[in-house]
């Protein structure tokens, strides 16, 4: 069951990798106006969201150690949230700048969620 926990971690941080690197190779064409959700922004928003509720999953079944729900109900409601606005603005052309913001804003913040509250 570890073996399976650290490969889920790997792909949650592939994701975290794919859907921050996405908002961040563009911010200037955000700030420009200019912005749009890449590919690399949706499929990391879905690992991240897929791959969490397995690591959850594991973590519940296999009592590797003890899970706060409500940091977990948090990370989760920021991350369908994060997820609803990739899909949302994934077809137009430019996306909104304010809903790139909130996309990178909110990724960051599910990143300080996930170190800072223990």
């Amino acid at each position: 069951m570890e073996i399976l926990r650290l490969i889920l971690v790997i792909l949650h941080f592939v994701g975290l990798a794919s859907l921050l690197g996405g908002f961040l190779v563009q911010m200037k064409a955000i700030g420009a106006g200019r912005g749009t959700v890449v590919p690399a922004m949706v499929h990391g928003a879905l690992t991240q969201l897929v791959t969490g509720l397995l690591l959850v999953g594991t973590i519940e079944m296999g009592h590797l150690f003890e899970l706060d729900n409500v940091k977990i109900a948090v990370k989760l409601l920021v991350a369908i949230v994060i997820t609803v606005l990739v899909f949302v603005y994934r077809k137009k052309q430019p996306a909104p700048s304010w809903a790139l913001w909130a996309i990178g804003g909110l990724t960051l913040a599910n990143i300080v969620v996930a170190v800072v509250w223990r």
